[in-house]
């Protein structure tokens, strides 16, 4: 098989991402160029897909078949990136680019949520919120960003199906079974962010103070 077709890896889109950080960090790309090029690399499938991304950065050495196929790649006719598909019906869509985004107060909480961002910050404050549903499902595609869930006390977590690549996850409530006024399920994928499920400020110390 031509080493340009074998599959790639998480590793290696790892690699090619800092490469493209370093590329931004030098005034080679800008933050808008970076995003194109990493929604390539993340639905890259071969080698030869992830290469085409660095084919005009100077300082960065391909194998000669990688760059030839790259240049093919990199031709007028290209093959449209595929289309997500829609979220299901009765589900939230949180979406955003470079921005900061938030939900607080008496905001009304479908049984499913969608977190949709590129370099973003969301943090999403549970505590006053108007459920439907004990359990709410978040699915999460973040990259570059930072995702923060504000629950009531008593409230539990589950963030067992996040799939992070460079990234941190981070839960401070009890997880397990539901039985308080709150189940979150988050599952999905972080690149380069991170994730933090917590109590409201204030909470630990009230209850050591009990």
């Amino acid at each position: 098989m031509d080493s340009r077709d074998l599959r790639v890896s998480d590793a290696e889109r790892e690699h090619v991402g800092q490469l493209l950080q370093k590329a931004v960090g030098q005034g080679m790309l800008s933050l808008g160029e970076f995003t194109e090029r990493m929604d390539t690399v993340l639905a890259a499938k071969t080698r030869a897909d992830v290469n085409q991304v660095l084919i005009d950065l100077p300082g960065i050495q391909l194998r000669p078949e990688y760059v030839q196929q790259a240049r093919v790649q990199n031709a007028p006719a290209q093959t449209p990136a595929p289309v997500p598909s829609s979220p299901a019906a009765g589900t939230m869509v949180i979406r955003g680019r470079m921005s900061n985004l938030s939900r607080k107060g008496r905001w009304e909480v479908p049984p499913a949520l969608q977190i949709d961002t590129r370099m973003s910050t969301v943090v999403l404050d549970f505590t006053e919120a108007v459920m439907h549903t004990q359990v709410v499902h978040i699915q999460v595609n973040d990259y570059l960003g930072s995702v923060t869930l504000v629950v009531p006390a008593e409230a539990t977590a589950d963030i067992n199906g996040i799939d992070p690549v460079a990234s941190s996850t981070n839960s401070k409530v009890r997880s397990g079974a539901p039985f308080g006024p709150l189940h979150l399920v988050v599952t999905g994928k972080l690149h380069f962010s991170s994730l933090t499920v917590r109590y409201p400020l204030g909470t630990a110390l009230r209850e050591f103070l009990r």
